[in-house]
């Protein structure tokens, strides 16, 4: 059976809009959703996301996110298929784990904890692809990239592009 790698923040967790929130009350602002950008960031405004990041890492941060439309429906449908797991990078914002832990359970619950994956490096990840906003965890990943249109890669290319669960259903199944 092939293997999904899929990630959490903001390909199954809508992270974005609580950031934006987040930023926009904590530094008084008035971004717009295409405004707020992350990656950016962290060569324009390292502090600026230093700031940001200790926002995002209150343990209950992630414990209330959205979750983007049909990526219930169309990974309960994957999972008839494929091996799925959830890979999130949780060693950038350590205490997220147990929050993000408990949103999978509610939200996702067919995914089983053993194909839950915290890590750091997503090369380590052994999957026949791997659907993430990152493009960046592509890099010595073994199988193949889909990279999840956000805000932050809308520049990116050289990686097959997937802009919501349904395009992932029809490429998939």
């Amino acid at each position: 059976m092939k293997r999904i790698a899929i990630d959490m923040d903001e390909v199954i967790a809508d992270f974005h809009p609580k950031m934006l929130s987040a930023v926009n009350a904590h530094f008084s602002l008035t971004l717009t959703h295409d405004e707020l950008n992350l990656f950016r960031l962290r060569h324009e405004k390292p502090d600026m996301l230093a700031e940001i990041m200790r926002l995002a890492g209150h343990p209950e941060f992630f414990a209330d996110l959205a979750v983007i439309a049909d990526s219930q429906r169309v990974i309960g449908e994957l999972s008839k298929q494929y091996e799925v797991f959830i890979t999130t990078a949780a060693m950038e914002v350590p205490t997220s784990f147990n929050a993000k832990f408990r949103w999978l359970n509610a939200h996702f619950p067919l995914i089983k904890p053993s194909n839950i994956v915290f890590c750091g490096n997503k090369s380590i990840i052994n999957a026949d692809y791997m659907i993430d906003d990152n493009a960046h965890n592509f890099v010595d990943f073994c199988g193949e990239g889909l990279l999840y249109t956000a805000p932050h890669n809308l520049h990116v290319t050289g990686y097959r592009r997937v802009k919501n669960w349904q395009e992932i259903e029809t490429l998939l199944l």
